[in-house]
């Protein structure tokens, strides 16, 4: 219970979620702070902190939430309890309720400092489906992707907040005909993904098992991806995605604390070879998630896929990524990769949905869509189970494809 006046539309922001965000109600953003969304409003705990919780009151006066991450999960748990207490006890609300922001007041930003970002290939059912395309007649699975965690590096000054415009990128392709042209894409793409927010760092040189997992990631966002399909296709081998994927990647504005997911955690697919020891989950607590997400293209639903069923789990990603040795920063964000379904409504990108262009998607106006024109807006959405039957929302992360620039 709570003294907060939650309505029924409020449905996926109440007590079992408290996502992290940075906010600001003036229109340049100048007195950027750490909030929490609960309800309809965003809760500005650098004010409730000043009277309530001193000690931290400079840390969520901060204009991202690294600070608050760098904390570790013991700083993390306290604030949680923190809040639920003051949304909850009748005596805190005198002190509470003025530092309660309208959501539809609140100006949302990037919440993170992006360290270092890394993007895995984590679906099955994704990586089969563009290995037929690209490979037709062979195994379409590469020899290594049940053995270990495929994933690059991507570009961390590109990844932006949800809304904003995404420009066209302009690159080399290979034409049907063989030649080689510059200019803009003429495959652009989504990719509808889960992204995990590193918290608390660790030693170079020192792995993080699987184990750790909780100790050392924050939360949880929404990701798009966006992806010159034309370029990459051209550039990829033998070095992996580049200018391709590097021009731009969106997140949603809250960070979903992993606290808010216990109620959505599942048992991961079975794994067939079984896992090399520091891979190998089968006696480990499940980090498996039920997450369902849902893809618009101009208002339309053209897919829901399904987190669950994800072939390596985040805690296998954190594990294989810092195995070598590699450390981790406040900041750094990994995503899942395109996270698709069995179904062909559930593929989490256009190369899917339209089988790389001869298929077209049909809109509700008549329109078609193999991949993105100027002008289209992409919003992706995301639910989970929460407790007693509830549920945790993950917000929206969108973006609106703008025409190339020229320079």
């Amino acid at each position: 219970m709570t003294w907060l006046d939650l309505r029924p539309d409020d449905a996926g922001w109440g007590l079992d979620n408290l996502p992290y965000g940075v906010f600001s109600t003036r229109s340049d953003g100048l007195d950027r702070r750490v909030g929490v969304a609960v309800g309809r409003h965003v809760l500005d705990l650098a004010a409730v902190a000043e009277e309530l919780w001193p000690a931290m009151a400079g840390t969520f006066a901060e204009s991202t939430l690294d600070r608050f991450m760098a904390g570790g999960r013991a700083v993390w748990d306290e604030t949680r309890e923190r809040i639920i207490g003051w949304l909850t006890d009748a005596a805190h609300e005198r002190a509470v309720r003025p530092h309660l922001v309208g959501r539809d007041e609140a100006r949302l930003h990037l919440p993170i400092t992006v360290a270092d970002y890394v993007d895995f290939y984590a679906s099955e059912h994704h990586a089969t489906n563009l290995g037929r395309m690209f490979r037709p007649g062979q195994e379409p699975l590469t020899p290594n992707w049940r053995h270990l965690p495929i994933g690059y590096h991507g570009r961390a000054g590109t990844v932006v907040v949800s809304g904003t415009p995404v420009v066209r990128p302009r690159g080399q392709r290979r034409t049907p005909d063989g030649d080689i042209v510059f200019g803009p894409s003429t495959r652009l793409d989504i990719e509808a993904e889960l992204g995990f927010v590193v918290g608390a760092p660790s030693t170079l040189g020192t792995p993080v098992p699987m184990e750790e997992f909780a100790e050392h990631v924050f939360g949880a966002c929404l990701v798009n991806d966006w992806s010159a399909r034309d370029i990459q296709s051209w550039e990829y081998v033998p070095l992996g995605p580049f200018l391709g994927k590097s021009f731009a990647t969106s997140i949603s504005p809250w960070v979903v604390p992993l606290a808010a997911l216990e109620h959505a955690r599942v048992e991961p697919p079975a794994r067939e070879p079984r896992p090399l020891p520091y891979l190998d989950d089968t006696d480990a607590g499940p980090w498996g998630f039920d997450i369902r997400l849902e893809v618009r293209l101009n208002g339309h639903v053209v897919s829901r896929p399904p987190f669950a069923g994800m072939y390596w789990t985040a805690a296998q990603q954190l594990a294989h990524m810092t195995v070598n040795g590699a450390g981790l920063r406040t900041g750094d964000l990994f995503a899942s990769g395109t996270i698709s379904g069995p179904r062909p409504d559930e593929r989490g990108s256009l190369i899917e949905l339209s089988w790389s262009g001869e298929t077209p998607i049909e809109l509700p106006d008549g329109s078609r869509r193999t991949f993105l024109e100027d002008g289209d807006e992409v919003v992706i959405t995301a639910t989970a189970p929460g407790s007693g039957g509830g549920v945790v929302s993950f917000g929206e992360v969108s973006g609106t494809v703008m025409p190339p620039r020229s320079g």
